[in-house]
């Protein structure tokens, strides 16, 4: 939805924010977008409902052995502020820039646009930093009283200006699946392939598993990415 001007949707109809979104050409996700400003502007604005802060998440038990199951790539839990609230060896694995540094907190989009780190970690780290923007942008859509999303906006608004002048656009997307290239610092170059759906028994949190194309270079990286994490893990036991 980028660059357009959208109409007041105060009690706008299903009907008409239907016949608006074809009009507009939107694709699922600006749709849904608009459905969600809709329903935030109906009697329920931010303006007379104060933020409210989302409580403190934690993974079941039967959550975590899905996740240690996955052992051929990482595997990881996040929420639409991009934390990332539980993982598999090989997540934290790959994710070691962006968890190395305490002030990113396990948040994808606070490293990209923050830690010097992710210039290296991200190959194309424009596209990084359009899909983390537009994520963020959804889930305002999608929940414009989480006091915690608003924290995280307003602090990269005033620490970055790219972050500033992206978030700006008002790009949205789903970002169920695709491919991402990253830069590991223990293995290299891989390109690995992502699905991610939401979770059905907790709303607003997307499973995401990664994987590599089978008999590839980026599989080979995988593996090796599992020998290095192996060892890691077994030096710090021993500590």
């Amino acid at each position: 939805m980028a660059g357009r001007k959208l109409p007041a949707l105060q009690a706008t109809s299903p009907a008409v924010l239907e016949a608006l979104a074809r009009t507009l050409r939107l694709d699922e996700a600006e749709r849904a977008h608009l459905l969600n400003l809709a329903h935030a502007a109906d009697g329920s604005n931010v303006l007379t409902r104060p933020p409210r802060r989302t409580p403190q998440w934690k993974a079941h038990r039967s959550l975590q052995w899905v996740l240690d199951a996955v052992t051929a790539g990482p595997a990881f839990v996040r929420n639409g502020r991009m934390d990332v609230l539980a993982t598999n060896r090989l997540a934290r694995a790959l994710y070691d820039d962006v968890c190395a540094t305490p002030h990113n907190q396990a948040n994808p989009a606070r490293f990209n646009f923050l830690d010097p780190a992710s210039r290296r970690f991200h190959p194309d780290r424009d596209t990084a930093a359009d899909i983390a923007v537009s994520i963020l942008r959804t889930e305002a859509g999608r929940n414009p009283h989480d006091k915690d999303l608003h924290d995280l906006v307003g602090e990269l608004c005033t620490r970055s200006d790219d972050f500033r002048t992206r978030w700006g656009v008002h790009n949205v997307r789903h970002h169920g699946t695709g491919s991402k290239l990253f830069h590991h610092h223990a293995v290299g170059d891989l390109t690995l392939a992502h699905e991610g759906p939401e979770m059905t028994a907790e709303p607003g949190l997307t499973l995401t598993v990664q994987t590599a194309e089978p008999g590839s270079h980026s599989e080979e990286c995988l593996r090796l990415l599992a020998t290095w994490a192996a060892t890691r893990d077994a030096v710090a036991a021993e500590k």
